[in-house]
This record gives structure tokens, C-alpha cells and sequence, in this order.
């Protein structure tokens, strides 16, 4: 079976994006090297199958195939490139980004065939709803969240709407200079 995981950077009062849906602080405290090459590892070591709704595939197709991203982050911006994706979304008519398929039914069935199934583990990064759902569903092995050393006051969580309690296990930490620490929980 297919596992499951979220990457999601998060502020230190909770939040993976600020009042106005932006990510931006997430990317303030990328200057320290060791930090840097962490998640280019993380990109080029190809996580399995990325996993996207429509908002954040919308975001990271504006950015990640273009020369830019090429430029300023090429380790990370290649294996996001041909990493196979997935896009959660009844209104989109066609994903347009290189090896993404687009899935229109409900994330929780759709995710509970491709769990079934063979193929690389999953990957969900952003999309805080689709998040929310799978947990809800109990079908996130694994959570990867780098605490960014910010407090945003308002923003989204990504378990908005949950209605009880989810118990996890702390599988990792590891902390940079930059003041990132990951923490890794487990389901």
C-alpha cells in the first residue's frame, strides 16, 4: 500500500498561509545552506507522487516550470518538474503542467483508490483543504512540517474543519541555523 505524507510549512502559531492566502514568509529564512540543500535533497531524492487542489497547483504552476524558478532554486525546480503530479479539481478543465493528471472526483475516494494501488507514495504539499479532508478520513500516514520562526496572527490551518481530535507520533525533529526546526509526526 501507498503512504501517504503532507509537506507543509507552517508559522509558529500554526498557520501555512497568512490572512491573505500568501506564502511568501515561508521563504524568508531559506539563507542557510545546510537548510537549503535539505530541500533540494528532499526534491531531488523524487518523494513519490505530488498532490495538489487547484489553488495550490495554480501557485506552483506559475512558478516552478519557469526559467525563474530554473534560476534561483534549480536543484528543487527540476524535481518538482518531473516529479508525476496530481490536481484535485471539479472546475478545471485540463492541467497543463508537464506529468499531472488531473482527478475531478472526491479527494477521500480518489485517494483511497491510488493508496490501493502500485506506484510512488504520495505527496500532498499546500492545499489546505484537500489536507483537512484526507486527515479527516484518517488517510495521512505522515506529516512534514518546517516551523517557520514566524508568528502571522491570522492565516489558514490546514485542519480547518476537522470535527475531533487526531493523535500522532513524533517520528523526527531537526533543526537549522535559520531557526527552521522540522518536525515529523507520524499517524
Amino acid at each position: 500500500m501507498r503512504s501517504l505524507s503532507v509537506f507543509n510549512s507552517v508559522s509558529v502559531d500554526g498557520f501555512f498561509t497568512d490572512a491573505n492566502s500568501e506564502l511568501g514568509w515561508a521563504y524568508k529564512f531559506g539563507g542557510d545552506a545546510e537548510y537549503n540543500a535539505w530541500v533540494g535533497e528532499n526534491a531531488k531524492s523524487g518523494g513519490g507522487m505530488l498532490v495538489y487542489g487547484r489553488k495550490t497547483y495554480d501557485m506552483m504552476v506559475a512558478y516552478w516550470p519557469t526559467p525563474q524558478a530554473m534560476e534561483e532554486r534549480p536543484v528543487v525546480a527540476k524535481g518538482i518538474n518531473a516529479s508525476p503530479k496530481i490536481v484535485f479539481s471539479r472546475r478545471m478543465e485540463k492541467a497543463t503542467w508537464n506529468n499531472t493528471t488531473l482527478i475531478k472526483e472526491d479527494p477521500v475516494a480518489a485517494m483511497k483508490k491510488l493508496k490501493a494501488e502500485p506506484g510512488p507514495n504520495l505527496v500532498v504539499m499546500g492545499s489546505g483543504q484537500i489536507v483537512s479532508q484526507l486527515a479527516a478520513a484518517g488517510l495521512v500516514d505522515r506529516y512534514t512540517l518546517p516551523v517557520i520562526p514566524t508568528v502571522l496572527g491570522k492565516g489558514r490551518s490546514m485542519f480547518e474543519g476537522l470535527d475531533r481530535p487526531i493523535d500522532l507520533r513524533l517520528a523526527g525533529t531537526r533543526s537549522f541555523k535559520n531557526g527552521i526546526v522540522v518536525l515529523t509526526y507520524e499517524r
